[in-house]
């Protein structure tokens, strides 16, 4: 695979220009992944603009590439957010993780009712930290030219409130509907996963109230973890993202 780094200074760039990269990135790409002169690599800002090009030097402090082709991709219309649930033994983590290289465009950490983890005092900014540095890595990994957005930490009010704006789906086991069957249209996609023990009633009521639809992925139960990717990877095709 071709290597792909992200640095967020880049705004913009031309054929011919020579684009400058340095800080941690510059340093794991010049001492860990041991780039050298000659090598052909892609950059990408983390906004839409793929820049590739020739490595015409490299330091322990920086590299610097010679552009040959440049791509700007527009956002995705609808996008397609994943509200997942706090989750213990890092679950949560890993739907993050996995959403994001199946294209999900922005996640929402949520402290659901069920939730056994939680998100308190120091750990709010910790755990958006945490997510950010891993939506960043899972979208170098899939050469992504947009890294997902990371939410600040979600209440049932707040997605009340979203519920009324966006289209919400609620995974939702016993739901009649069924997500495959879903009909696209322009509005954004909410999904909404909860954590081990599932949504609870009382919380689907209010989202339902609010507009949100519960659907099922299937007959079979999945784990956290799974759910949110394996309903991104459903959407994607419903969408004709793939």
């Amino acid at each position: 695979m071709a290597h792909f780094y992200l640095s967020e200074e880049l705004v913009s760039a031309t054929i011919g220009e020579r684009v400058t990269v340095g800080g941690a990135e510059a340093r794991h790409a010049v001492t860990v992944s041991r780039i050298a002169l000659g090598e052909s690599i892609s950059i990408g800002n983390g906004t839409g603009l793929v820049i590739s090009g020739t490595v015409v030097a490299a330091e322990h402090t920086e590299f610097i590439v010679q552009v040959e082709t440049l791509v700007e991709t527009p956002p995705h219309s609808p996008a397609i957010w994943l509200v997942q649930a706090l989750a213990k033994g890092d679950r949560d983590e890993q739907a993050v993780q996995q959403a994001t290289e199946l294209g999900v465009d922005g996640v929402i950490p949520w402290s659901a009712q069920r939730s056994i983890v939680k998100w308190e005092g120091a750990k709010v900014r910790k755990g958006h930290d945490r997510w950010s540095a891993i939506v960043r890595e899972a979208s170098k990994q899939s050469v992504r030219s947009w890294v997902p957005e990371v939410g600040d930490l979600a209440s049932l009010s707040v997605l009340v409130a979203l519920a009324k704006v966006t289209r919400m789906l609620l995974l939702e086991p016993t739901a009649e509907l069924a997500l495959g069957a879903l009909e696209p249209d322009d509005r954004d996609v909410v999904l909404v996963v909860g954590p081990e023990g599932g949504i609870a009633p009382s919380e689907l009521t209010r989202l339902e109230a609010a507009g949100a639809t519960p659907l099922r992925l299937g007959d079979t139960i999945l784990r956290t973890s799974t759910a949110g990717p394996a309903a991104v990877a459903v959407l994607n095709a419903r969408l004709g993202r793939w």
